[in-house]
């Protein structure tokens, strides 16, 4: 009998489903299902409240419906029956987060007018200020945790989004019975057991060597926190590991047998990464889309300025992983191509304009800061740049400045890590962007490495149905599920010596922007967003 797994990889627009053959890790059928609100931004959806600048959130609702829709959907464009299929898997952005009753109801469903109770999408960057005092509490006391995260919490992450809500609306903070992760509440969902994943724990919640942040720390930043940990300590499940079974309400939802195996749940990036068969020290995964995510295994701790977390086991089991990421790269050509254009040329048109360009032919520099900084200077009050524009600059200049910036900006990570003692032995990119060649291009040569591309186009769906088998007992852990389910072809694309070295010349231009914008050569760009939002309000 040829058995089946599902992966569900849920995005920021939406969730898509793909079912795997477990003997041989081929794809068989996959559908994609868009969330109905996608990632609200502007105003709320059941009142119509206009949102302040840099939230973002979304529906729980959103989630079940791709567990309703496409991964039957999924099913049926396999052929497969589905009392083959033998697991399934899920995976998610992060940190995406939610306050929940105590049997998992989110608070969003009870109080739909009430903005702090939805789920706080990763993108939201509200919760700066919050993020800022707890940095500098932090280094103060020289909590031993803090150097892990490259002596930065983002405001992306859980104790600053928890914290913004119980100061803006303890009355909502008080009422979260528990918040969670949404990678283990749609786990809740289909096994209906509560899990908390090793990965968003350590990353997302700052779990580290067993512990979360002291009441005492916790309590120094509001009184009123010092409760916190009760809210998220939970069972802590191993990546790979079996949640529970699939509940009869799932298996009506998704149309699989009731009892089958559901894994634990885990991160769209770091569940990447076996998907490119990066299971050993030294393999950087990027998965580049909207945002992008940088994630490698190594084999011994160390201290990176700017990383988004370290965390044993956090990846790969019996390794440390290490995690940075770009908070814009998709989003920033998308961002130029609809607002600023609008609509008068595509990226198709741009992108071809700006192939025929030599680099260094547009005379800019540009900053990929324009949805903030998230490594290495975990900074979201820092906004784009772009220099040397001229009433000679055409678009297609701007856009190839702007690809540019997101590769500059990824070839500090790769110096940063390399320079505290992590070293890069090979780069893998995986995501939406590998579609874009002139992209993979410059990338090449901007980082003077080859890149290898991940086999699969759906690399989170495909490493969260690894890990289903895994936790299904068809393989004994993720490296042997790697070694015959992963995809990945090596050095498709080299750089160009030429073109690497005039990018050297323009990486020196960024370089020291970088330091002058984002290290207190000046605090023009947060003065700028202080008044934007004095104006807003």
């Amino acid at each position: 009998m040829t058995q089946y797994v599902v992966g569900v990889d849920f995005g920021t627009l939406s969730g898509r489903a793909v079912v795997v053959r477990v003997g041989d890790g081929a794809e068989v059928g996959t559908a994609v299902h868009e969330y109905r609100h996608g990632a609200v931004e502007r105003t709320l959806p059941h009142t119509g409240e206009a949102l302040p600048p840099h939230w973002a959130l979304q529906l729980p609702a959103d989630w079940v419906d791709v567990l309703r829709h496409a991964v039957p959907a999924a099913v049926a464009a396999a052929g497969a029956d589905p009392a083959d299929v033998i697991g399934i898997a899920t995976d998610f952005t992060a940190c995406t987060f939610l306050p929940v009753l105590a049997d998992g109801t989110p608070l969003s469903d009870v109080l739909p007018g009430e903005r702090h109770a939805y789920p706080k999408l990763w993108k939201h960057h509200a919760a700066q200020g919050q993020a800022d005092r707890i940095n500098a509490l932090a280094a103060s006391r020289g909590e031993s945790w803090l150097p892990r995260y490259g002596g930065k919490l983002s405001s992306e992450w859980q104790l600053a989004k928890a914290l913004q809500v119980l100061e803006e609306a303890p009355e909502i903070y008080a009422r979260a019975d528990r918040f969670i992760e949404a990678a283990d509440w749609i786990v809740w969902q289909l096994a209906g057991v509560e899990t908390r994943n090793a990965c968003t724990a350590g990353y997302k919640g700052v779990l580290q060597d067993g512990s979360y942040p002291s009441k005492e720390f916790l309590s120094s930043l509001d009184e009123r926190f010092g409760d916190w940990v009760s809210k998220v300590d939970g069972p802590l499940s191993p990546l790979g590991g079996r949640a529970g079974s699939l509940t009869a309400a799932a298996a009506a939802w998704t149309g699989l047998p009731e009892g089958i195996a559901v894994a634990v749940g885990n991160v769209d990036a770091h569940v990447t990464a076996p998907a490119a068969k990066a299971v050993e020290p030294g393999q950087l995964v990027a998965i580049m889309g909207t945002s992008t995510c940088h994630v490698m295994s190594g084999d011994a701790l160390a201290d990176v300025p700017g990383m988004c977390g370290v965390v044993q086991d956090g990846i790969i089991p019996g390794l440390w992983g290490f995690e940075a990421g770009q908070s814009g790269v998709g989003d920033i050509f998308g961002w130029y191509v609809e607002t600023q254009l609008e609509g008068g040329l595509t990226h198709e048109e741009l992108t071809a304009r700006a192939a025929a360009q030599r680099p260094g032919q547009h005379g800019l520099v540009a900053l990929d800061w324009h949805n903030g900084n998230r490594s290495v200077l975990v900074d979201h009050g820092l906004s784009g740049v772009i220099v040397g524009q001229t009433l000679h600059t055409r678009p297609e200049d701007v856009y190839r400045a702007l690809i540019e910036a997101t590769a500059f900006g990824t070839r500090t990570i790769l110096e940063t890590l390399e320079s505290s003692g992590v070293p890069v032995t090979e780069f893998i990119a995986a995501g939406g962007l590998l579609k874009n060649t002139l992209v993979m291009q410059v990338y090449a040569d901007v980082l003077r490495r080859p890149i290898s591309v991940i086999g699969s186009e759906q690399g989170p769906a495909l490493g969260s149905a690894m890990h289903a088998a895994v936790a299904a007992g068809t393989y004994p852990d993720i490296r042997a599920a790697a070694a015959v389910m992963g995809r990945v072809s090596r050095a498709v694309y080299t750089p160009d010596a030429a073109a690497a070295d005039v990018y050297d010349h323009l990486y020196a231009v960024y370089t020291e922007l970088h330091e002058h914008f984002g290290r207190g050569g000046t605090d023009a760009l947060h003065r700028l967003r202080a008044l934007r939002e004095e104006v807003a309000a």
